[in-house]
């Protein structure tokens, strides 16, 4: 197999992530099997985000610094994809064999890339796989709790081209869940995704604490309503967690932010034949 088949190229969309894409670009430099190219793109950064890009992209040629404006402020998760999107269009005319979106607050170690890229060789139909996220609380990094091995954190998501493009790439999503809808609709498709158990990636910012705690049970009720997902799935996954300090109230508020994206009219941000494959893993699993 030609050399360039197993390339692969990164996509970053970094905001105001001065206090920790150094690690994530030291990370990356230090690979054993390092990209083809590297496209940064600072969306609307205000802090030190641009000059910190700027200075690793001296020292490694496949950095590519790109700048988004578009005017608006707060978060909007459709910014993100946005973002990618844009730094996708400066990869057209490259060959590679796979593509990644990376965050820009994480850390892995030197062999990162090159054991996920052998996973890819050992499986043909495995189109999306990532690390395990460890999360950052009280001092120490901890695993972060994932419902099912087959779900990839969009933070580490790294795709076979092929998949990535019969997917169609990353979603527009107000609310977010871009990861989760390529990961439904690549298994669709009759892609295997998973996570690789014992390859560990560091998540320095955790969102309950940058975005607000309250905030994101709520955001992740809506998203969960606008990607179809069943009712009966979502308050089970409230109650669990009620289960959580502060004990009662998140699973309150993320069941609420469920409800009121239904009674407010929000849209669906996905097709009828993707809510029914969904709902259909979410019975098997309950079922199981």
């Amino acid at each position: 197999m030609p050399q360039t088949k197993v390339d692969y190229v990164l996509l970053t969309a970094a905001r105001n992530e001065a206090a920790y894409i150094e690690g994530t670009l030291e990370s990356v430099l230090a690979q054993t099997r390092k990209p083809r190219r590297w496209v940064i793109v600072s969306d609307g950064s205000t802090d030190e985000t641009d000059r910190i890009v700027r200075h690793y992209q001296s020292r490694a040629d496949f950095i590519i610094f790109a700048r988004r404006d578009d005017g608006t402020s707060g978060i909007d998760f459709a910014r993100k994809v946005q973002a990618l999107c844009h730094g996708q269009r400066m990869l057209e005319g490259l060959d590679y064999g796979f593509i990644g979106n990376l965050d820009a607050d994480i850390t892995f170690e030197a062999g990162y890339f090159e054991f996920l890229l052998d996973e890819f060789q050992k499986y043909p139909t495995l189109g999306i796989a990532g690390g395990m996220i460890y999360e950052s609380r009280n001092g120490q990094f901890v695993p972060r709790h994932l419902s099912e091995a087959q779900y990839v954190p969009g933070a580490v998501q790294l795709f076979r081209r092929n998949c990535f493009e019969q997917v169609g790439g990353y979603s527009l999503c107000r609310w977010g869940g871009e990861d989760t809808i390529a990961v439904v609709s690549a298994r669709m498709k009759g892609w295997q995704t998973r996570s690789i158990p014992g390859l560990q990636v560091f998540h320095h910012k955790v969102s309950d604490v940058s975005r607000g705690q309250w905030r994101e049970r709520f955001r992740e009720g809506a998203m969960f309503h606008a990607l179809g997902s069943h009712p009966l799935f979502e308050l089970l996954k409230s109650i669990r967690w009620m289960a959580k300090p502060p004990y009662i109230l998140q699973g309150i508020v993320r069941m609420y932010g469920y409800i009121w994206a239904a009674c407010s009219g929000q849209k669906r941000v996905v097709p009828e034949d993707f809510i029914h494959f969904l709902r259909k893993e979410q019975r098997t699993r309950l079922n199981s």
